[in-house]
């Protein structure tokens, strides 16, 4: 098992595909050997952006989603032939990047977390720990996103405090288990195939 913690100030801020915002990326992967790290070269990525103003998602053939509103509310996403609720906070929703999506916003500004991966480089999982209790972590690369404040956890029988905005990244070779022991925090979990 190793562990890193990512703070706030280590993140890095780049701009939407389609320009229309600027993201925070929390911690990512791209492909062995790719000379330019960018979205064609992109294994996957773990990001929080705010959403001030309707508009469309960018086009990201190729790339799943998973995506939770951590601050606000009242988010809705709409495609052509289906609607993606996420008024409540901490409602994950899974969608394909190929997928035309125009935001509206029922009630003001929201702060949302993204999980994505090149379909078929990596399994990925998103889902908000809000009470105390254990689980099973499988090997891979999970991240534990304390999005409202200080949270703290027992992983493996070791506690490890998070700060608020911080994220402890955890790359695990077989199964571990983690506890939420105070605070609230955003689980994402990666598995890459083969």
């Amino acid at each position: 098992m190793k562990t890193t913690l990512l703070k706030f100030e280590d993140y890095t801020r780049s701009p939407w595909k389609n320009g229309g915002g600027i993201f925070t990326d929390i911690a990512d992967a791209h492909r062995a050997g790719a000379s330019v790290r960018d979205w064609d070269s992109l294994l996957w990525r773990f990001a929080s952006t705010p959403i001030v103003a309707p508009g469309p998602f960018s086009h990201m053939p190729g790339i799943d989603r998973l995506q939770m509103v951590v601050g606000g509310r009242g988010l809705v996403l709409k495609a052509p032939t289906q609607e993606f609720d996420e008024r409540e906070p901490f409602t994950t929703v899974r969608f394909t990047g190929e997928l035309e999506i125009v935001t509206e916003l029922e009630a003001g500004p929201v702060e949302v977390v993204n999980l994505m991966a090149r379909r078929g480089a990596a399994v990925i999982e998103l889902l908000a720990l809000r009470e105390p209790g254990e689980r099973q972590l499988a090997a891979g690369t999970h991240l534990v996103y304390a999005a409202c404040g200080d949270c703290s956890i027992r992983l493996g029988g070791e506690d490890f405090a998070v700060p608020g905005s911080g994220t402890l990244k955890v790359e695990l070779t077989g199964a571990v288990r983690l506890a939420l022991v105070s605070g609230l925090a955003v689980l994402g979990s990666i598995r890459l195939a083969g």
